[in-house]
């Protein structure tokens, strides 16, 4: 699963530190997340989402590989 956090991310001038405060994980699984190695629950991904005012297909897609 790929995903679009980085980018929304910089749109909104948050850290990995600031996005990961604000929805209760380290700032490693959000790295760990925009470098496609972790994928997240549905509610980490939801709480992601309400925090950039996305829905959570705009964040999170899948591959053809996936």
């Amino acid at each position: 699963m790929k995903n679009n956090i980085k980018v929304e991310r910089a749109i909104n001038g948050f850290t990995q530190e600031d996005l990961a405060n604000k929805v209760s994980v380290s700032r490693q699984t959000i790295n760990a997340m925009e470098a496609n190695k972790y994928i997240p629950s549905t509610v980490l991904s939801m709480k992601i989402a309400k925090i950039f005012n996305k829905r959570v297909e705009d964040l999170f897609f899948l591959e053809d590989s996936d």
